[in-house]
């Protein structure tokens, strides 16, 4: 069995496998011509908003004339190189977070970090490092998955905070509650403290945006919390974001990477554009809250988004 004909259903099995990407022999054939392949494969990250962005751009593409299926791949280091290979053609990433992992895989894991908080600076980087992998990033809109923090409203009105500038400003001892790594993350403790000058008095470990992270700054043991710009439990737990007004956090913005010679024209373009108009981030994280706090089906959030914004019939 071929890895290019192989079924969705068994598609998963045969990752491993077939997706290797070009080979040596086949390495000069990712500077081919734009392909326009019937039958299109969206994948997905396997957590619920890559969910909710291969649904709708399945359901486009679907709209567009194209035949779809849809896989679940959880493993970049898996779904990576089969969307190289041809056999994922679609699949919603994260600017800033793609570039670093193309950066680590083609110059090793110490270079120099590709992603910036700037997203021109972000998008050139990665078309860089994904052209030669007959990887075609298309443009970004206006939806953007980063890190942030949040406090409670309660601890925001005291203090007067909207943004981190104001918090580092404050002179408040803050304990953040976020993941192990945070303490040497430059986006975390050590930007916090450089670019804001946020006084970190201690790292909580109880992860980025769990629910017990929350839950601790809720309860006042913690008084600020990791999580990211499309957290759709915030209300839940009275939190608000404060503004990253200094750019720390790099150009995470959505944006769909494909495979050129299967679903690199235009017509592919055409119909994975027309989301770039709309879509923001408090969409995101409206849609996640209906697939995460009222278990609806992410095709169903999916579908009812685009028919409501017009782009679906």
């Amino acid at each position: 069995m071929s890895c290019r004909t192989a079924a969705p259903a068994a598609l998963l099995l045969v990752l491993t496998a077939c997706a290797t990407g070009p080979s040596l022999e086949t390495r000069g054939e990712v500077t081919a011509p734009p392909g326009d392949s019937r039958h299109l494969t969206v994948g997905s990250a396997g957590f619920t908003e890559s969910d909710l962005l291969a649904q709708m751009y399945a359901q486009l593409l679907g709209q567009a004339g194209y035949r779809t299926s849809l896989i679940t791949v959880a493993n970049r280091e898996l779904y990576e190189p089969a969307l190289e290979s041809g056999q994922i053609d679609v699949v919603p990433e994260y600017a800033a977070t793609f570039a670093d992992w193309l950066n680590a895989k083609t110059n090793g894991p110490d270079a120099p970090p590709a992603g910036s908080p700037d997203l021109a600076t972000t998008m050139r980087a990665l078309r860089r490092l994904a052209t030669p992998r007959g990887l075609t990033v298309l443009d970004p809109g206006k939806a953007v998955d980063q890190n942030a923090f949040a406090v409670t409203a309660a601890y925001a009105r005291r203090h007067h905070l909207k943004t981190l500038s104001d918090l580092g400003a404050s002179g408040l001892g803050v304990r953040l509650a976020a993941g192990d790594e945070c303490v040497q993350r430059p986006y975390c403790e050590p930007g916090l403290r450089k670019v804001y000058g946020i006084d970190i008095t201690g790292v909580d470990p109880k992860g980025v945006g769990t629910t017990q992270a929350k839950r601790a700054v809720q309860n006042g043991q913690d008084q600020m919390v990791l999580t990211t710009t499309t957290d759709a439990t915030l209300d839940q737990f009275g939190l608000v974001l404060l503004a990253d007004d200094r750019h720390l956090q790099n150009a995470d913005y959505v944006v769909p990477a494909v495979n050129r010679a299967r679903a690199g024209g235009e017509r592919v373009t055409a119909a994975l554009g027309k989301l770039n108009d709309v879509l923001t981030t408090a969409d995101l994280a409206a849609m996640n809250q209906q697939v995460d706090s009222w278990r609806r089906l992410a095709s169903d959030v999916a579908r009812t988004y685009l028919k409501d914004k017009g782009l679906l019939k």
